[in-house]
């Protein structure tokens, strides 16, 4: 299990500095799209040069005709060699297909299934059948037909997609909140324990750890806090 530091921030001197001092405590750090388009390859390239050893999953969310996101994928993939890269699963079986196969062997793709900061009553205004949880178990069963390697899901889902995919199917689980945080724009969020014991892969923190007054010591304790140690 890998906890995913999520640093959001146009500013690239502060995440060279948050991947040197987080990413040897976590092992892993998640750069979005705020990164990325302020930032490009090259960004993303110095903020894990800072942390050599930390794994990256680079959360771009490709969602398009297959073709464009098949290049996509080829080229981020190919150029920074990410351990985990996601395309949203609602752009359907024929582009998650190819989006996989033009996706790199160092590199595991995920599917988006159901944003975490969207409620039942958003879904259904979009037109969504269903709620949150039928929704994405359908999403995902569609991400393991197109033969990705799994899908990101909030931690509420995280029992039932297990039993439906599988335990070798990845679940990347936003949303989590340890005690004290504050849930900001998530809608369906869960402690990092909680989520472990459910049956999470990898988790993704973001706030609780970049925004503490110490987040080298945030995110050791909630490191210690999975361990047990606390």
């Amino acid at each position: 299990m890998t906890i995913f530091c999520a640093i959001d921030t146009t500013d690239l001197a502060l995440a060279e500095e948050l991947a040197a001092t987080i990413g040897p405590v976590t092992g892993g750090l998640k750069l979005g799209l705020e990164f990325f388009n302020a930032n490009g390859p090259q960004g993303v390239a110095q903020v894990m040069a800072a942390c050599e050893e930390a794994e990256l999953f680079l959360d771009l969310k490709y969602h398009d005709i297959p073709n464009t996101v098949a290049g996509a994928v080829r080229a981020v993939s190919e150029e920074l060699k990410p351990a985990y890269l996601n395309v949203h699963a609602s752009g359907g079986l024929e582009m998650m297909k190819a989006a996989k196969e033009a996706c790199g062997t160092d590199t595991k793709l995920l599917g988006v299934t159901i944003l975490t900061s969207l409620s039942d009553i958003e879904l259904g205004d979009i037109g969504y059948e269903g709620p949150a949880g039928t929704c994405v178990e359908r999403l995902a069963h569609l991400a393991k037909q197109a033969e990705l390697d799994g899908v990101v899901c909030s931690a509420l889902e995280i029992e039932t997609l297990r039993k439906a995919c599988g335990p070798d199917f990845t679940l990347m689980v936003p949303g989590i909140r340890p005690a004290g945080s504050a849930a900001d724009d998530q809608k369906r969020v869960m402690g990092p324990q909680e989520a472990i014991d459910a049956g999470a892969s990898h988790l993704v923190i973001g706030r609780p750890i970049t925004q503490a007054d110490d987040p080298t010591a945030s995110a050791q304790s909630i490191l210690d806090e999975i361990n047990g140690q606390s």
